[in-house]
């Protein structure tokens, strides 16, 4: 119980830092929406994982410190994302909002790659050292690889996605009625 009020707390504190950083809430819901999917698609596999005997996972404390991390991981990649997205905003005025998203993505993949590839090597070492002794490092080390899986897609094509459909519903909502 106190782990997932963590998680929301978490997940709110997201939104106010976001929102704080670049000014508009649209980009801390995008972000949390993304970590928020992260956090489910991983404790999916967790159970499955675990139900199936691939891994012995108690959800304890290190689980949840792997749910935290891979939290801060996601919301870094994220931001880096959004980042292009803030910079490349007054450079290309005129183009689509989707165009704008499309080209901080391609500009920002190389880096989002590279970072998840070495991350997921260092955690599959980890986890295949600790497997056959199914100490808590096992557990922490195979939802660390879902995590980082899963929010690196998720940066990508959760964010991005609803970042612009946040963008869509607010640009509608400023129109008026009869326009």
């Amino acid at each position: 119980d106190k782990a997932a009020k963590a998680i929301f707390a978490a997940l709110l504190a997201i939104v106010i830092y976001m929102n704080f950083r670049f000014k508009e809430f649209r980009y801390g819901i995008a972000a949390v929406v993304a970590v928020f999917h992260d956090v489910l698609i991983t404790l999916g596999f967790l159970a499955l994982a675990s139900m199936s005997g691939l891994v012995q996972i108690e959800i304890n404390l290190e689980i949840i410190a792997a749910f935290l991390t891979i939290i801060g991981y996601s919301l870094n990649d994220t931001i880096v994302v959004f980042d292009r997205v803030r910079e490349n905003l007054p450079r290309k005025k005129g183009e689509p909002y989707s165009k704008i998203i499309d080209i901080s993505i391609n500009q920002s993949l190389s880096r989002t790659v590279l970072t998840s590839v070495t991350t997921f090597f260092v955690l599959t070492i980890l986890f295949i050292a600790n497997r056959p002794m199914h100490n808590v490092l096992e557990g922490f080390s195979f939802a660390m690889i879902i995590g980082v899986i899963v929010g690196t897609y998720s940066s990508i094509f959760v964010a991005s996605p609803m970042l612009l459909f946040l963008d869509r519903w607010a640009r509608k909502k400023m129109l008026p009625e009869n326009a």
